[in-house]
């Protein structure tokens, strides 16, 4: 049996006028360096799963193909008259507040109804303190895999002091802050233990 694709994307890291191209394709000749026929995420993920991050940052034109490939089943892609049937599943996550979104007029209320189905409401890091403990051990261990066979690379344990400083921050930028916090200690470590010193000098306190 064909294994389910599964492809994910983070809306917001895509540039706004290539959005429309990446999730739903584009012909030949379509704009200026489309020099190729491409397939988007969409046809990509067709008969599996389509995980959109961030998807409160997609613009207002890309909602709309976005909406009709959900209620339709099926997509047009850019410079191209006939729509592509697709059998996607859509996953989507965001930080924003969509239904304030709504509100301000920055997300479609008939996109917003389409998507928020199953919700899952996932608190804070700072609000999650067991999982930091497990968040830390895990990413610690990413360091150390994605590091082997680098020239002087020491495999990094971590003191309990630097562990307690840890679980104690606020981590506003919840996982993504804390991976690159200790990836950053693990870089700069003299030894093979990352220290408090170490975790500390790694923080980076963002001026509000």
């Amino acid at each position: 049996r064909r294994e389910q694709p599964f492809i994910a994307i983070n809306c917001g890291a895509i540039p706004k006028e290539l959005v429309n191209a990446e999730l739903f394709g584009h012909r030949k000749g379509a704009f200026t360096g489309a020099d190729r026929d491409r397939a988007g995420h969409f046809q990509a993920a067709n008969g599996g799963t389509l995980f959109l991050d961030e998807i409160g940052d997609l613009p207002l034109d890309a909602q709309v193909r976005l909406l009709r490939a959900l209620q339709k089943g099926e997509i047009t892609p850019v410079g191209e008259s006939k729509s592509v049937k697709v059998d996607v599943r859509i996953v989507a996550a965001t930080h924003r507040n969509l239904m304030a979104d709504v509100a301000d007029g920055r997300f479609r209320e008939d996109l917003f109804h389409r998507v928020a189905v199953g919700i899952l409401h996932l608190p804070p890091l700072r609000e999650r303190g067991d999982d930091v403990a497990l968040l830390v051990d895990h990413y610690l261990d990413k360091v150390n895999q994605d590091a082997t066979g680098a020239p002087e690379w020491q495999h990094k344990t971590i003191s309990v002091e630097a562990k307690k400083f840890l679980l104690a921050h606020d981590w506003p930028g919840n996982v993504r802050e804390l991976y690159h916090t200790l990836l950053r200690a693990a870089l700069w470590s003299n030894g093979a233990v990352i220290r408090l010193e170490d975790v500390c000098a790694a923080v980076l306190e963002v001026p509000h």
